[in-house]
């Protein structure tokens, strides 16, 4: 079994200290090994029990350690910093007394976040690492294969379905066992269980958070903690409601995208259920893998776009908006293998009452680059690497 190394797009700065957030699996530790290797790291892993309970207790002493050392290390790499809150004083100080370069990862943010973590004030840059894109899987990129097991880096290590499986289902596990449980997130574990499936099945759809809470018996509020979680532990993000008011934007349900189709699956328990053209399982997949695909695009090249979606008071949908300021792109995402100038025109009715500049995009699987009316028709993957 041997993990393939795919050239990430994502590219740190090599001159200021950094955070690299992303989920369990997505390679963080094999990316930092693989890119700054070669740069005299001094290596702090806080996976390993010992080492997590050793500066708990005494977080100064990292101090001292770095200070001992013959040579000053190009990087400092802190793996899964999240463990241990108060490390972050610490490397706050190291940075601005003695000019360290930190490399800090974490697999969630809650921990930071609940604990009022020194987030270093803007002297470390913030990056996510997501599952493998198209792009950087290449030739290794099979359309069906991808929608089915989705895109952690390990999925790519295994030759046969039956360990695909087993990876996946053993994920969600970990994620329950470690993330979850371990960390004492919440008290009752069962409701968040049953959550988890049905969150899966929501994915990409509107929330409503209370329909949810009277499927599994919480209330609405713990609905909406659960989904936090996941956001927190980076697992989903919501997509909320295009609105020119952030305040009515905020009235609207939101959707919620979880951020691999693999994981999806594992979680709503369909893995073995393989995505077939012209289905609606695999329509929908496909929609969830290209606006997945969109985010993490947008966020490794600094596009700084706002996402959203976009619905009528007729209830007509636009899948994805794409804001900056008052320029708008427009998307809409068909799994077909052609074009259907129906939807095309559908997308352009919509759009004449949209405020502001925009663009119309219409995304497929068609091969074909065309303009009807005033709505581009693209490639999906075309629309990721040339306009986005």
């Amino acid at each position: 079994m041997v993990q393939k190394n795919y050239k990430r797009i994502i590219s740190p700065s090599r001159s200021s200290s950094f955070f690299l957030f992303g989920a369990r699996g997505t390679g963080k530790s094999t990316f930092i090994e693989k890119q700054f290797a070669a740069k005299n790291p001094f290596m702090v892993n806080l996976l390993d029990p010992t080492v997590e309970d050793f500066y708990a207790r005494h977080p100064n002493r990292i101090e001292g350690e770095l200070l001992a050392l013959k040579k000053k290390p190009d990087w400092v790499v802190v793996d899964e910093v999240q463990k241990v809150p108060r490390l972050l004083d610490m490397i706050h100080l190291l940075i601005e007394k003695y000019n360290y370069k930190f490399i800090l990862t974490g697999s969630s943010a809650r921990k930071l976040k609940r604990g009022g973590a020194n987030l270093l004030a803007g002297r470390a840059f913030v990056n996510e690492l997501f599952p493998l894109t198209p792009k950087e899987l290449g030739s290794d990129f099979d359309l069906i294969s991808y929608l089915r097991w989705g895109g952690l880096p390990k999925i790519t290590s295994f030759e046969n379905n039956k360990d695909k499986l087993s990876y996946l289902n053993g994920y969600v596990l970990t994620y329950l066992n470690e993330e979850i449980r371990l960390e004492q997130v919440i008290r009752k574990l069962d409701p968040f269980r049953s959550f988890l499936e049905i969150g899966a099945q929501a994915s990409a759809k509107i929330i409503n958070h209370k329909k949810i809470g009277d499927q599994i018996g919480v209330d609405t509020k713990t609905v909406q903690s659960y989904f936090q979680i996941l956001e927190d532990t980076l697992l989903g993000f919501y997509l909320p409601a295009f609105h020119l008011s952030v305040r009515k934007s905020q009235k609207i349900n939101p959707k919620f995208y979880l951020f691999d189709t693999g994981v999806k699956k594992a979680l709503e328990s369909s893995l073995e259920q393989i995505p077939s053209p012209g289905t609606s399982v695999y329509g929908d997949l496909f929609e969830q893998m290209v606006i997945l695909n969109i985010y993490r695009v947008n966020k490794y090249l600094q596009r700084n776009y706002k996402l959203s979606y976009y619905m009528t008071k007729n209830l007509a949908e636009v899948d994805l908006v794409l804001s900056k300021g008052q320029r708008h792109l427009l998307i809409e995402i068909k799994s077909s293998a052609r074009i259907d100038e129906s939807d095309v025109h559908s997308l352009e009715r919509i759009a004449r009452d949209f405020p502001g500049e925009k663009k119309l995009y219409y995304l497929s699987n068609d091969r074909h680059k065309l303009k009807i009316g005033k709505v581009h028709c693209l490639p999906w993957d075309l629309f990721l690497t040339e306009v986005i």
